[in-house]
C-alpha cells in the first residue's frame, strides 16, 4: 500500500497504532495577486483592430528562414515545465499523474521511528506500478513489504518480523489541471487488503479505503511551489485467530513548499496534521499529532527521480495520557525515502 496510505491507516485499538497532517497558509493571498495579474495581462492584450492588423504588416519584414516561432499555449508552457509536482513535497502529494501512456516504477520506503517507551522501528517498503491512461486517469496497482522491531513498548507485543504487509490499487483522477486551471486538483481513491498490521506487525485480516483530495499551485514560475492535501481513511480489521473486528479512522490535513534551487533539485518543508479516531465515522477521538520536516527531490537522469522526507512530531495529545506529545497512536518520527523511474 502507498506511504500515503500507510500513514493515514497506523490505527486500531491499542495494538493497532499509527500515522497525521496541516492547512495550506499564505496560499489564497498569492492566488489573488497572480489572478489579478493574470487579468491584467488578458486586458492589455486584446487584439488589434484589422486595419491597424494589415497596416502594420505591410511594413513587416518578412520572417527569417529557418526561425519559427510557436504560439504561446497551456499545453506549450506545461511541455517546458520539467518539474513533476507528484514527488516535490516529502509525504504531501501534488496533482501532476503524468501523460498518457505513460508507464512509472515506484519504490517508496516509510518508517515509523520512536515511541515514548523502549524500541520501536517499522518500515513498509511500498512497491507501484502506475500508468496513466488517459490525461486525466492513472490506476496503479501495488504490494508492500514491511517489518518491525518492537521492544518494550508499553501496550505494543514485542515483535520482530519481516514479510508481505498490504496490497492496493490507487485511481487517481485530474479535476483540473495546473497549466491551465487557477490551480491543480486530483482525487485519489485507494481501496486495499492488509496482511499485517502496520504499527504492531501482528497478522491480521484488513480491508480499508483512502479518500483524498490533492491540490497545488505553482506560486513562482519554475521556482516555488505549493501544495495542500486533506484526507480521510477508514479501516476494519481483526487478529487472525480472533472474531474481534475493530474499526478506525483518520483525518489528514497536509500543506507544503518545494522551492528550485537549481535544474531539477527542489527543497522545501511540510507540516501534516493528523487526528485519530475510533470507528469508521470519526465517532471516538483518540489523539492527534502535528509534524514538521524538510523535503528533497532531484532527478537523477531524464527518467530516474529521489525525493524524500524527515517529519518530527512538535506537538500532539493522546486522550487519556497526560504526557505530552501522542506517542500511543503515532511515532515521534516519520521518515521517507522514493525512487520512481519513467517509462
Amino acid at each position: 500500500m502507498s506511504v500515503s496510505r500507510h500513514i493515514a491507516r497506523c490505527m486500531r485499538d491499542s495494538v493497532f497504532r499509527s500515522c497525521a497532517r496541516p492547512r495550506p497558509g499564505v496560499v489564497a493571498g498569492i492566488l489573488a495577486g497572480l489572478l489579478a495579474g493574470l487579468a491584467m495581462l488578458a486586458a492589455s492584450a486584446s487584439p488589434v483592430a484589422a486595419s491597424e492588423a494589415e497596416s502594420w504588416l505591410a511594413y513587416a519584414p518578412p520572417p527569417m528562414a529557418g526561425i519559427r516561432r510557436p504560439a504561446a499555449t497551456p499545453q506549450a508552457h506545461a511541455d517546458e515545465d520539467e518539474v513533476d509536482t507528484e514527488h516535490i513535497f516529502g509525504i504531501t502529494m501534488g496533482s501532476d499523474i503524468g501523460d498518457k501512456g505513460e508507464l512509472e516504477l515506484e519504490l517508496e520506503t516509510f518508517s515509523g521511528i520512536g515511541k515514548r517507551f523502549g524500541l520501536y522501528v517499522s518500515t513498509a517498503t511500498h512497491t507501484q506500478f502506475k500508468y496513466t491512461v488517459t490525461d486525466n486517469l492513472r490506476i496503479a496497482p501495488g504490494f508492500t513489504f514491511g517489518s518491525h522491531r518492537i521492544e518494550g513498548v508499553p501496550e505494543l507485543v514485542d515483535h520482530s518480523e519481516a514479510g508481505l504487509q498490504e496490497a492496493s490499487v490507487e485511481i487517481r483522477y485530474k479535476v483540473m489541471d495546473r497549466h491551465k486551471d487557477p490551480f491543480g486538483l486530483t482525487l485519489n481513491f485507494e481501496p486495499g487488503w492488509t496482511g499485517v498490521d502496520p504499527v504492531s506487525g501482528q497478522r491480521v485480516e484488513g480491508y480499508g479505503s483512502v479518500v483524498s483530495m490533492l491540490m497545488d499551485k505553482e506560486l513562482i514560475p519554475d521556482k516555488l511551489f505549493g501544495a495542500f492535501n486533506f484526507g480521510w481513511t477508514g479501516d476494519a480489521a481483526r487478529l487472525l485467530g480472533t472474531r474481534e473486528w475493530t474499526h478506525s479512522s483518520e483525518v489528514a490535513i497536509q500543506g507544503a513548499f518545494s522551492y528550485q534551487i537549481m535544474p531539477k533539485v527542489l527543497v522545501g518543508v511540510e507540516t501534516r496534521y493528523l487526528r485519530a479516531y475510533d470507528g469508521l465515522g470519526l465517532d471516538h477521538f483518540r489523539g492527534e499529532a502535528l509534524y514538521v520536516g524538510p523535503t528533497f527531490s532531484l532527478m537523477l537522469s531524464k527518467v530516474v527521480g529521489l525525493s524524500g522526507t524527515w517529519n518530527y512530531q512538535v506537538a500532539g495529545k493522546a486522550v487519556g495520557d497526560p504526557a505530552a506529545f501522542d506517542l500511543r497512536n503515532y511515532e515521534r518520527n516519520q521518515a521517507l525515502l522514493r525512487l520512481t523511474a519513467h517509462f
